[in-house]
């Protein structure tokens, strides 16, 4: 079945595309949702109506993307990642995970518009392109560095552990100990005046 487009659909088509669908999917999806007319039924004239609310959509939110096209320009996204002895990393940066990036600093872009013939799989700078819609796009930059290993992560725990205040060792080992103190208490009491425990004579 042959429909007309509203809206952008995923996978299927943008805004005023005619597409040829499953009928079962445009009864039970596109034409409920308006997301798209039947162009094989329709008249002529309902057609022209839809195809002039779709061009005024189409031209409104083309200016949203230009202005949004505008904000991503020249944008820098850093990633790091655990990478080999020749900067091939492990894993990858894919367009996934530049999308999410990409909203966690305000900016919303459908994953599907970033344009990565592979995902990233080597350190250093790397020049991306969005493609809002035909004619509007922007080009990021992602940087990916090396994660710190592990090791080097401890290393630096124990290099910035605070140091003891000075003269603390020394005061800690002139203290006497508890058995010391103890002994001299011992030691100290059969020491003592032999009279003390006698009765007083007159």
């Amino acid at each position: 079945m042959k429909v007309i487009l509203c809206e952008d659909v995923d996978n299927l088509g943008d805004m005023g595309e005619t597409v040829n669908v499953a009928p079962g999917y445009a009864r039970n999806y596109l034409l409920p949702r308006r997301l798209a007319v039947h162009a094989e039924s329709a008249s002529a004239k309902q057609i022209e109506h839809e195809m002039r609310i779709i061009g005024k959509r189409e031209q409104k939110r083309r200016a949203e993307l230009v202005q949004v096209a505008g904000t991503l320009e020249g944008v820098t996204l850093e990633f790091t990642a655990k990478a080999g002895a020749e900067g091939k990393l492990f894993g990858s940066i894919t367009n996934l995970h530049i999308s999410n990036k990409l909203a966690e600093l305000g900016h919303q872009v459908n994953r599907r518009k970033i344009q990565l013939a592979e995902p990233l799989k080597s350190l250093g700078e790397h020049a991306v392109s969005i493609q809002l819609t035909s004619g509007v796009g922007a080009t990021i930059k992602v940087i990916v560095e090396a994660e710190e290993p592990e090791s080097g992560k401890a290393e630096k725990k124990v290099a910035t552990t605070e140091a003891a205040p000075e003269g603390a060792e020394s005061s800690a080992a002139e203290e006497p100990s508890t058995e010391e103190a103890l002994s001299e208490v011992i030691v100290n009491t059969g020491d003592g005046d032999e009279s003390a425990g006698e009765p007083a004579t007159s």
